[in-house]
């Protein structure tokens, strides 16, 4: 496929042989999102629906022998899922259209495992129509995950054979439901019918996505959204959007990836991808922002033991500072049980995590200061909820120091940062720091900002605070700051 399909001007920057250290951060620092991916990462929190074949028998592999008589809901609900997903702050909804075991949640013309061929709504049914219909409905994204390991097809193995087949279902999912805002594929490769060896040809699928749905992130075996490298919906502490393009590479992100049932997924937290010692070396630095994907049960399909292990709205808002609040986009599984279902357990966490983040962020302590220090007549830029709208440097300062005088002494326990990624992802270090008597100490410290930070720290009262931006790559942008107490929940509903 062309290369201008998979980058644009400004995602993607060439380095030169022999470049100096000073010209190849100032590469980084202009290194910018796709629209595709810029709109992606505004949406901070994505649903996953994992449903199909392993739902009723109770598994969370299938091997692609199940009967597909065995998939039978007595009430399925797509709008119940995507309205609970929407009223939990979810703005996007992914629905697992092929899992592992190969079984079609659509009917596929190119086999016979597949709803089709269910006793639900007498063959007749298409859960993802249902799903599709129910996103654009409810004004949500609509993503589809179709696995690349297919352990029911018989061409699996034979790569010229089963790629097509797999551009075949592709095309029936690009082509059929509407406008398409997420495909995501993972890397797993295991062993077929046959016992061969499948060699996917990546490049042909994401020509078709362009081509079908241009407007389609391709997530996380795919050139624009990287796994963050765990599911534990924990992102890493310092989150460069901008790495080396060796960490696009599809044979180093599936040997990471699943290849059995029993398989854990490797650890890729490293410390950072994309610090300077990261790209000093690199032939070429794309944006490739993180995704965090974790499960709001241990599982990962619906199983009626965890029903009460759901997670409680106080781990979610601490996934949530972790993952958003890390510079990544948080994707949230909730997975309905037989009946076609979420279950209210789940239901009652999510929409007690979204009331308590808009009660924590309800009230911006910063609006009421007075602001001095670096470009300060900028500052209302920040406070302003426009995300367009940026403070900067001037010249070539890549330091600054902002002074904020509240109008008397305040509880807070949230910082939370925001660059305009759209200008690129610049700053390095930086620090809060409040006035006690003439010292000034330290609240919170940080390394990368990216599209949202968020750092959550033991409650403390203070007047006179300020934010030191002690590294950046050029002049350091942002579009918002804030400081909040956050809400108090039970540990246990």
């Amino acid at each position: 496929m062309s290369f201008a399909q998979i980058y644009t001007e400004k995602n993607y920057s060439k380095i030169a042989a022999g470049s100096a250290e000073t010209d190849i951060i100032r590469k980084a620092a202009n290194v910018t999102p796709s629209p595709r991916q810029l709109r992606w990462q505004q949406l901070e929190l994505t649903g996953f629906i994992h449903f199909g074949m392993n739902t009723f028998t109770n598994k969370e592999w299938g091997d692609g022998t199940e009967n597909p008589q065995l998939f039978n809901p007595t009430a399925l609900d797509a709008k119940q899922w995507v309205r609970a997903c929407k009223e939990g702050g979810i703005k996007q909804v992914i629905i697992t259209a092929k899992h592992h075991d190969g079984f079609c949640l659509w009917p596929s013309k190119y086999t016979e495992h597949s709803v089709k061929n269910s006793p639900w709504k007498k063959g007749k049914g298409d859960v993802v129509r249902e799903v599709a219909d129910a996103c654009h409905a409810y004004g949500l994204g609509f993503g589809v995950y179709l696995s690349p390991w297919d352990r029911n097809s018989k061409f699996f193995g034979d790569s010229a054979k089963y790629n097509n087949y797999f551009v075949n279902q592709l095309t029936e999912l690009l082509s059929n439901y509407g406008r398409v805002d997420e495909v995501w594929f993972d890397g797993a490769n295991g062993e077929g019918p046959t016992g061969k060896k499948q060699v996917y040809d990546f490049n042909r699928w994401y020509a078709l996505i362009r081509k079908l749905q241009p407007t389609a992130a391709i997530a996380v075996m795919g050139p624009d959204v990287r796994w963050v490298g765990t599911e534990s919906g924990y992102g890493r502490e310092t989150e460069w959007s901008v790495v080396p393009m060796e960490a696009q590479r599809q044979d180093n992100v599936a040997a990471n990836s699943q290849k059995e049932a029993a398989f854990a997924p490797k650890n890729m937290m490293e410390d950072d991808l994309g610090s300077r010692a990261k790209i000093k070396n690199a032939q070429s630095l794309v944006w490739y922002p993180a995704e965090i994907d974790v499960s709001i049960r241990p599982g990962w399909f619906h199983h009626p033991a965890e029903d009460t292990k759901v997670k409680t709205p106080a781990q979610l808002l601490d996934i949530y500072n972790s993952s958003v609040g890390r510079n990544g986009v948080l994707l949230l599984n909730i997975p309905p049980d037989k009946r076609g279902l979420i279950n209210q357990n789940d239901i009652a966490s999510l929409k007690a995590w979204k009331a308590a983040i808009a009660k924590t962020y309800s009230k911006n302590l910063l609006r009421s200061a007075q602001v001095s220090g670096t470009n300060a007549g900028q500052v209302k830029a920040m406070l302003d909820d426009k995300y367009t709208t940026y403070w900067t440097t001037t010249g070539t300062d890549t330091t600054a120091t902002i002074n904020f005088t509240l109008p008397s002494p305040q509880d807070f326990d949230v910082l939370q940062l925001q660059e305009n990624i759209a200008v690129g992802q610049r700053i390095e270090n930086f620090v809060l720091e409040y006035k006690s008597g003439e010292d000034w100490r330290t609240v919170a410290a940080g390394t990368t900002v990216g599209f949202k930070r968020i750092l959550k720290f033991e409650p403390l009262q203070a007047q006179y605070l300020r934010l030191r931006i002690t590294s950046s790559r050029l002049n350091p942008t942002l579009s918002s700051i804030g400081l909040y107490k956050q809400a108090v929940l039970p540990e246990n509903r």
